[in-house]
């Protein structure tokens, strides 16, 4: 039955699922599941047809599967499946479906609610569709909450990268052509006056591939070359199962470029921080969610919109990545202070346990995971899920990281309590595979009495 759009459940769910009962008696009358890759049968009463079947692509086979060049196979709709255990409850299903019409009935308004989004997406953004890249959006302050201003803030700032590119990541040489040829069609089309033949832009004596002067728009170019490489290597690394950016495919190639560029461009834009190895991986959850979104000219224009959010995500935690400010009050130092005196004020036996016993001091194991914003320490659809968490936080990336950084800890206690130092470093250098909803309601119920604390070298 359908009430105010949505289907309302009888007190026996076999009343709309073929087979049903069938279930629910070999499980002795408890909550029904499915086995993974089951499809539901929805009766239709009176033939009346109650939605349409949607494709479905595994998240599995986006990590282990066979090379794939169809980019569209990236962008249908993942099955939901809880923690890799094979199984999917009907109410788990049911609940997603909920969710993800609440979803598009939020991003459909004219003015967008962004506190209700942010309550939603702290729950969980559902996957595909082309949600998530939408909210994110929103919740990163790419877009503004008017729906209406949405096409004009999205042409402006994917024309202001593209003129980006055009200055910083041509050579000279490259650079120089562009503007000749915008000249020569400027003067064919008659918007110069200038009478005479078309002038040549000429490049300075002093500006040439070999010039050593620091003016010079090659020296520039050069300078960055060694970065570049080291962009390079990383992105090889980058989610190495993953087909989206390993491997020899034109597409993963295509896919490891575009975030070469949004990298080299970050570095050019920034030279006291310039390109810092581990930026790769905070940038590979942004595209990959852009580039799989089901709108097209939304994923066309990734790269573009993954340079804006890249910026926006970084300008949170950008002191993290300078060394020089390591010992300031906004430096990785003083954010591991933070946990530690987080972690104090919700389990003070097992602070001690680490701080003094063991002497597993958080530079060891929180230094990755403040840094890179947990995307080393699990796999990758768990990491979209935390990062949900971690945007809609209304205080902020970082308060909520140091929530689950400290939520991680609490998790292990026992296994900590119980661990040498070179246990637990192993543990928390290698942290195990976890229920990623149960680590994050620990996260959300701490105390958030994060009071100064000096951290012992």
């Amino acid at each position: 039955m359908l009430k105010n759009g949505k289907l309302k459940l009888p007190d026996k769910l076999g009343g709309l699922v073929s087979g049903f009962d069938d279930k629910e008696m070999k499980n002795g009358g408890s909550d029904p599941v499915l086995e993974s890759g089951e499809e539901l049968e929805i009766m239709e009463p009176n033939g009346i047809e109650l939605g349409h079947k949607e494709n479905v692509y595994e998240f599995d086979d986006l990590v282990n599967g066979t090379d794939v060049d169809n980019e569209d196979a990236f962008r249908t709709r993942k099955r939901p499946d809880k923690d890799g255990s094979g199984q999917v409850s009907v109410m788990e299903v049911i609940a997603a479906d909920e969710k993800r019409s609440d979803v598009e009935y939020e991003l459909s308004q004219k003015e967008i609610n962004l506190e209700k989004l942010r309550r939603i997406a702290s729950m969980g953004l559902p996957d595909g569709g082309g949600l998530r890249a939408t909210a994110w959006k929103l919740l990163l302050g790419y877009l503004s909450p008017s729906h209406d201003l949405w096409e004009k803030e999205l042409t402006e700032n994917r024309q202001k990268y593209a003129m980006l590119k055009e200055e910083l990541l041509l050579s000279p040489s490259e650079y120089t052509r562009v503007k000749e040829d915008a000249m020569i069609s400027a003067e064919l089309s008659g918007e110069h006056d200038d009478a005479g033949p078309l002038k040549r832009q000429g490049i300075s004596h002093g500006d040439h591939p070999l010039s050593i002067v620091k003016a010079s728009a090659w020296h520039h170019y050069f300078k960055h070359t060694e970065i570049a490489e080291q962009i390079d290597r990383d992105l090889l690394r980058t989610h190495p199962d993953m087909k989206f950016f390993s491997g020899e495919s034109s597409f993963s190639k295509k896919n490891r470029e575009a975030m070469r560029k949004i990298l080299l461009l970050f570095a050019k834009l920034n030279p006291a921080i310039r390109y810092v190895q581990g930026m790769n991986e905070v940038l590979a959850p942004i595209f990959y969610v852009f580039s799989t979104d089901t709108d097209e000219q939304n994923a066309v224009n990734a790269e573009a919109d993954s340079f804006s959010c890249f910026v926006r995500l970084l300008s949170d935690s950008v002191d993290h990545f300078c060394q020089q400010l390591d010992n300031s009050p906004v430096g990785i130092l003083s954010t591991l202070s933070r946990l530690a005196e987080l972690l104090k004020e919700n389990d003070e036996e097992l602070w001690k346990h680490l701080e003094f016993t063991t002497k597993v001091k958080p530079q060891f194991y929180a230094f990755r995971w403040i840094t890179l914003l947990l995307t080393q320490e699990f796999n990758f659809q768990s990491i979209l899920r935390i990062w949900d968490s971690l945007l809609s936080n209304p205080f902020g990336i970082q308060d909520m990281l140091l929530r689950i950084c400290c939520a991680m800890l609490l998790c292990m206690k026992s296994r900590l309590l119980s661990g040498d130092f070179a246990a637990n470093l192993r543990l928390l250098q290698h942290y195990p595979d976890i229920n990623i909803e149960h680590l994050l309601r620990v996260a959300q119920d701490l105390s958030a009495d994060t009071s100064s604390y000096s951290l012992s070298l």
